[in-house]
């Protein structure tokens, strides 16, 4: 045991090194659901080299308006938990359904409340400048969750003057099986629900849904504007944050 408890000593020569400061430019915070597994890997695509900088926020398995309501209380915790030092341009809170149940107002103010940050954005707000930037007016709306989730949405759209004449849902209420629903399934109900529909675009809702592959492939098919989640996100991110932003479709092509 004495020889355990014996402390080594060492020399007493210490160099000690100046060093030069390298600016990291504009950084981007981002709060992200616990359950998603495919918002970060998007973002990292779509922002390219920006210093994007991720926190998760504890979020239930099953998705209901009750679910997404009760984040409220855990958004700020969640924002304070983004570096401290880093220079953030902007913060996003990443769920698109939250963001209608909750409201971008009470998300920016909640966020606030965790970390001190200029601008803040969601994806309905992000959704609602990009339908603004292209005269989107009316929006086919394709969802992966129920019916009584994607009302709210559909009502703060409206009110913000983009009406969803036609909505179509895979009516699931697991999270990790909306991350799993196949791109071609995804394409598939897309074309169905925009065929002969009066509509300027087409909006696939969820940032867990893998939605980027499939862009490029409904614009050719659809000639129309295609959003997703993610990809208005990192665009409206980009705009607030003066940062580059690349990847397909129409939104991005003048980015």
């Amino acid at each position: 045991m004495a020889e355990h408890s014996q402390r080594r000593t060492y020399g007493s020569a210490v160099t000690t090194y100046p060093y030069d400061s390298v600016d990291v430019g504009p950084s981007l915070g981002l709060v992200v659901l616990q359950v998603d597994e495919t918002i970060e890997g998007d973002m990292r695509r779509l922002l390219g080299d920006a210093q994007l900088y991720v926190s998760r926020v504890p979020s239930d398995a099953r998705v209901t308006r009750e679910t997404l309501a009760e984040m409220a209380a855990l958004l700020g915790r969640a924002a304070s938990l983004l570096p401290p030092a880093a220079d953030l341009a902007a913060v996003a809170y990443g769920c698109t359904s939250g963001a209608a149940q909750i409201g971008p107002v009470q998300i920016a103010r909640l966020v606030r409340q965790g970390r001190q940050v200029g601008a803040v954005t969601d994806p309905v707000s992000a959704l609602v400048a990009a339908c603004a930037h292209l005269g989107i007016r009316r929006l086919a709306l394709l969802s992966p969750y129920v019916e009584a989730v994607s009302e709210q949405l559909r009502d703060v759209l409206a009110r913000q003057g983009v009406d969803t004449p036609v909505f179509g849902t895979f009516a699931e209420a697991e999270e990790a099986r909306v991350v799993r629903i196949a791109p071609d399934a995804i394409t598939d109900a897309a074309m169905d629900l925009c065929a002969g529909a009066e509509v300027d675009g087409l909006f696939l809702s969820c940032t867990n849904l893998r939605t980027l592959p499939v862009i490029d492939r409904l614009e050719s098919a659809l000639d129309l504007p295609v959003l997703s989640s993610n990809l208005v996100l990192a665009w409206h991110m980009a705009q607030l944050a003066s940062v580059p932003v690349t990847g397909p479709g129409r939104l991005l092509a003048g980015a």
